[in-house]
């Protein structure tokens, strides 16, 4: 059985998930949208990548001697619902790169340590079950909102797709917050 705080982790990481995905691959059409081209898309995914790389040696170091996990869990689920909403704002593709070294920042806060507190958390013999089941939901959730963001970005447009993404990512952040109590 899950305790209450691997709950709260897999909640908010399918929420988060599930929000992240509606721009799954439509992030090369809106590339296109602010006039990037293959180029600039290629340019912003690789910069997201390094900046995702290079952030999470740091702070997985960080996270086991100087800032408490939860905080920098809690910390990249704001910063990355922030930079969705700044989505709203990116009409160049300088500033689509902006943003994704900033997701790239956001992710790097939140994974390392999110992993950190998955793997601690709950039984060992359970070990299988618990990263199946994380690991498939959050499969199935990205699945699901690559369709939901196909549908929202064709009957409506790119600006409601990132308002509905930044608010379910704030959702995602009130999912975490049973990580603070202490059992």
């Amino acid at each position: 059985m899950l305790n209450a705080k691997v709950k709260a982790l897999l909640y908010a990481d399918i929420i988060w998930l599930f929000a992240e995905g509606m721009l799954g691959p439509l992030f090369a059409v809106f590339s296109e949208k602010v006039g990037g081209n293959v180029l600039n898309i290629s340019w912003a995914w690789a910069t997201y990548l390094l900046v995702t790389g290079v952030m999470m040696v740091l702070v997985g170091m960080i996270s086991d001697n100087m800032i408490k996990k939860e905080v920098l869990v809690v910390a990249g689920y704001v910063l990355n619902a922030l930079l969705t909403f700044a989505y709203l704002l990116v009409s160049k593709p300088d500033q689509l790169l902006l943003v994704q070294a900033g997701l790239g920042v956001a992710a790097a806060l939140a994974t390392p340590t999110w992993n950190a507190l998955y793997s601690k958390d709950g039984e060992a013999r359970m070990n299988g079950s618990k990263w199946g089941l994380a690991d498939g939901m959050s499969a199935i959730s990205t699945g699901i909102a690559i369709i939901v963001g196909g549908v929202i970005v064709t009957y409506a447009s790119f600006s409601v797709l990132f308002l509905i993404m930044g608010t379910i990512q704030m959702i995602s952040v009130t999912a975490l917050l049973p990580i603070f109590k202490v059992e």
